[in-house]
């Protein structure tokens, strides 16, 4: 492995992360903050600018990267960036335990939108501005954004794409890797500025409307509010934030395509009709389920719609407690949590061409048993499916199964019933926040013991980077020299 690149690359993102603070000291000293919390963001810039000159000062001779080194450096990122990450809320002393902290920083960048803060109305402007801008960069991926500015990485970098770039299928939209990376976040940023901008027409104040469309953005779902979008008590916002998760949720390739007037290859997208054919059945399934409790058609199908737009898109924020819901309506939430958004998007969860594929693997299986000697290959987006993304797609849900199962084995020991440990690592592993019982939408993650905690945190890291590259960074074989 080369490590003096791998060194090099985490250096260098230390000191974006130091950059990436700039914004909330600023929303400090534009909200005449007292200067023990400017301190809490000036301090950990230093400390960030120095690790990162000290070790990304002198450029490697060998600046090859390979799937392993690509691997590596993901993960190690992630884990890193939420570890510094985490030093404002202790210092401020909003947060003042270390798991805690770093359980918040960890959601923020892996865009779970997990909290353990009970009243978030009462931390300071920039402390929350800081929590939310976590949502916009891990959104599409810090590494993503690390490519976009720092070109110089080589165009071996794109087995660094290809690690933080959800989807069992990865494609370059452009033939140099920081171009495609550019690319997406110029997409990214366009339609987080049209979401700031269609918030602010609706009444919602400039600072809410950044911080809540960071959250529709990298669908993480943190809010400034207690009870999150449902207190501005608007359909209108409802509905532009409903809408907005979904297009975040969507492929982004398939606006690159729409972009340069290929709508008729955008739009036969198998995967996108996948997408929203589990969206139409899955709001008219709960509709059906929750009626009796509802006395208003309209508030019915808006409550239902914006819920389902939340889970599929993993985004978490919410305008009604759906622990309040049949256990039907649980159900299919949780299916929901499972499934996610498309590849390629900003959204955790397997994937809805995971999804789509395990569904016609399935069939295929029952029409075989039925008519052994027929051979008729499985199709996906009009193509044969080889065999080796098959085999690929299969291991890679038995290994989701198998963590998850763990995760939740270590999480029940502290957890008061099944359902509490279940959903509170399916929440986190599929990136989406609010779960079920004590963890729904109108509580927190406060009330779980910090081994709990860590586990999750290695769940929601795990399942933003879909697992592979953090059990390879736990691998001794990964560390053993040759």
């Amino acid at each position: 492995m080369n490590h003096a690149m791998v060194r090099f690359i985490l250096g260098r993102l230390l000191m974006l992360e130091a950059l990436m603070m700039l914004p909330s000291l600023v929303v400090g000293l534009v909200y005449r903050e007292p200067w023990s919390l400017l301190q809490s963001f000036l301090f950990p810039m230093l400390l960030l600018l120095l690790a990162g000159v000290s070790i990304s000062l002198r450029t490697p001779s060998n600046r090859s990267i390979f799937a392993l080194e690509g691997f590596v450096v993901v993960s190690l990122s992630w884990f890193m960036l939420s570890l510094f990450g985490c030093i404002p809320f202790l210092l401020s002393g909003t947060i003042p335990r270390f798991v805690d902290a770093f359980f918040e920083a960890s959601s923020g960048f892996t865009t779970t939108g997990a909290s353990v803060i009970a009243n978030v109305e009462i931390l300071p402007r920039s402390i929350l501005f800081w929590r939310s801008s976590t949502h916009l960069v891990g959104g599409m991926g810090v590494l993503v954004f690390a490519l976009a500015i720092m070109p110089r990485i080589g165009s071996d970098a794109v087995h660094i794409l290809k690690a933080e770039v959800p989807g069992p299928i990865f494609g370059k939209i452009m033939p140099r890797v920081h171009n495609t990376a550019r690319f997406l976040y110029l997409i990214y940023l366009a339609f987080t500025a049209v979401l700031v901008l269609l918030l602010l027409l609706g009444g919602m104040p400039l600072f809410d409307s950044l911080v809540h469309a960071f959250g529709a953005a990298g669908t993480g779902g943190f809010s400034i509010k207690n009870a999150s979008i449902a207190y501005y008590d608007s359909a209108y916002i409802e509905t532009v934030l409903a809408v907005g998760m979904l297009l975040f949720g969507i492929n982004f390739n398939l606006y690159f395509l729409l972009l340069f007037r290929q709508a008729k290859v955008a739009l036969k997208n198998e995967e996108l009709r996948w997408y929203f054919g589990f969206i139409a059945a899955s709001i008219l399934l709960i509709s059906l389920i929750v009626m009796p409790q509802y006395d208003s058609f309209p508030r019915l199908l808006k409550d239902v719609s914006f819920t389902v737009s939340s889970i599929i898109t993993t985004t978490g924020f919410a305008v009604t407690d759906f622990n309040e819901w049949p256990l039907a309506a649980h159900f299919i939430l949780l299916l929901l949590m499972f499934c996610g958004a498309m590849s390629g998007s900003t959204g955790g969860g397997l994937k809805v061409s995971r999804a789509a594929i395990y569904i016609k693997t399935t069939l295929q299986e029952v029409r075989r048993a039925i008519s052994p000697n027929r051979r008729i290959p499985v199709r996906f987006e009009q193509k044969p499916l080889s065999a080796n993304l098959q085999r690929s797609v299969s291991y890679y849900f038995m290994i989701y199964m198998v963590f998850f199962c763990l995760c939740v084995l270590i999480v029940s020991f502290g957890s008061p019933n099944f359902t509490t440990s279940f959903s509170s690592v399916a929440a986190t592993l599929n990136n989406i926040g609010p779960g079920l019982d004590m963890v729904g939408p109108a509580a927190t993650y406060a009330a779980h013991t910090d081994v709990s905690k860590i586990t999750l945190i290695v769940a929601m890291i795990a399942g933003r980077l879909e697992i592979i590259p953090v059990l390879i960074l736990f691998s001794p074989r990964t560390w053993r020299k040759t």
